[in-house]
Formats: C-alpha cells, sequence, structure tokens
C-alpha cells in the first residue's frame, strides 16, 4: 500500500552497504520507519532525506513493518542544524527525546507540529535553552507526566513559596513541602515561567529574556522533571551535559 506523509527524520541509520532505515515523525501516522535505498552513494537521489532533522514529503510503500521509499521532496533540509555543534546537539537531543520517550500513541500530529516550531526556532536563532524547555514541557504533557503548577498538589494553597516536587507531579507550598525532601524551592520568576511553558504552543514562541538566577532555577526544575519521569539513558543529554561542563 502507498503512503504520502509530512514527516521529519528523528533517526538515521545505515542499512546494508548502501541504504539507510530512517524513522520519521509524521504529521498524520505517528512514528514510522522507512527504508530508503541507496540513501549512502554519492550520487543518491533521496540521500538529502535520510539526515537527521531533514523535513519533506515522503511517498512509500508498505505491507507491513518498514516502508520503502519510492519518492520524496525535501521541505526543509534544516542543514543548519548539522554545521553547528551547538545547533546538532540541542537538535539531537530533541529528536532523540521523541523516539525514546513517546509510545507511538503519544506521537501525534500535535507532537509534530512542536518539533517541526522546536528545529525552527533553533535555525532562527531563538533561545535554545528555553526552546528545549518548552520542547521537553510538550514531551511530558504528551507522555501524561504534565506537572501541576496551580496550587499546592497537597492541601490546594495558592499563595507563599512554592516549591517543585516532581515525585508528587506538581508543587508543594511551604506548610507541605516537608513530605519531599527533594523538592526543588522556587522564585515567584521560574514558577511563572514554568507555568507558561505548560500553555504555550512552540509555534508561538517569540524572545524571552530571563534573569541568570531564573534560568538556573528552570533548568535544575526541568532537569529534576525529565530524570523522575523520562528516565531514559540519552547519548544526545550526555553530550549537552558535557558541552556544559565544558562551556563548549
Amino acid at each position: 500500500m502507498q503512503y504520502r506523509v509530512e514527516g521529519i527524520v528523528i533517526r538515521s541509520t545505515d542499512y546494508g552497504e548502501g541504504n539507510k532505515i530512517v524513522t520519521l515523525l509524521t504529521n498524520t501516522h505517528g512514528k514510522i520507519g522507512v527504508i530508503v535505498r541507496g540513501a549512502k552513494k554519492i550520487k543518491s537521489r533521496y540521500g538529502s532525506l535520510s539526515q537527521l532533522f531533514t523535513h519533506g514529503e515522503y511517498l512509500f510503500f508498505r505491507n507491513s513493518g518498514l516502508g520503502t521509499l519510492t519518492h520524496g521532496e525535501i521541505i526543509e533540509s534544516h542543514h543548519v542544524l548539522r554545521e553547528q555543534l551547538d545547533l546538532t546537539a540541542y537538535s539531537s537531543y530533541a529528536a532523540e527525546l521523541v523516539d525514546r520517550a513517546l509510545q507511538e500513541e503519544d506521537a501525534g500530529a500535535f507532537m509534530y507540529e512542536q518539533l517541526k516550531a522546536c528545529l525552527n526556532a533553533f535555525a532562527e536563532g531563538k533561545d535554545v535553552t528555553v526552546t528545549i524547555q518548552l520542547f521537553e514541557m510538550k514531551v511530558l504533557q504528551a507522555a501524561g507526566y504534565g506537572p501541576d503548577f496551580r496550587a499546592c498538589v497537597s492541601c490546594g494553597n495558592e499563595a507563599g513559596p512554592m516549591a517543585l516536587s516532581a515525585r508528587n507531579g506538581g508543587i508543594l507550598c511551604s506548610r507541605c513541602a516537608y513530605k519531599d525532601p527533594q523538592a526543588l524551592p522556587l522564585g515567584d520568576g521560574a514558577l511563572k515561567l514554568l507555568r507558561l511553558y505548560q500553555q504555550m504552543d512552540l509555534r508561538r514562541l517569540g524572545n524571552i529574556a530571563i534573569k541568570d538566577e531564573t534560568k538556573q532555577q528552570l533548568k535544575q526544575a526541568m532537569r529534576l522533571l525529565m530524570d523522575t519521569h523520562v528516565a531514559l539513558p540519552l547519548k544526545s543529554r550526555a553530550f549537552l551535559d558535557q558541552m556544559d561542563k565544558y562551556s563548549i
């Protein structure tokens, strides 16, 4: 059966001497694996369609299992994301996160649009830290782990300082913070931005100026949430940590 989809390459692996298998996040069929024959050959017609982060239209034949590409057209190559180390690292993390953290039923049209917007934001020079944190929040929500930032998840209190309790799925007020020794205290600025992250569609992302102290809290908060709910050993995450450690 023939399929025509719009998709983004989130994984590309060698297959045999000259072929590649790509995993696409599509706008209509979730995640799909497609064989691109001859993709590794220098004069391949479809080699560029098998590169990571490529956004294109893919026509393939499939009865069951993997599909086989019969035709394709590039919509956006995203070559800049493969040419700059920091952009490659962040884009690889976003792609691996979708590939590894989301089940097939979670990787629908909305996540496709969020990944497309995430990669576009990287390419447009928007703040990579804010962009990836927003994308992480969308992944958490799609996987069913979206935290509750409206009020204390224990007593419902909405006033006073709050702390993030990832294991309890939200925030705890000062009276209830003892229930989670690992709860992370949040300043007003960090909490407001976490609430914004929950509500904002990545397609509406503009330029956001954030204080360094707030940025650090946001980084700690998102790492706590990801480590608690998406406990996967991602190579791209480890590389980002090394970049951060050595200020690459």
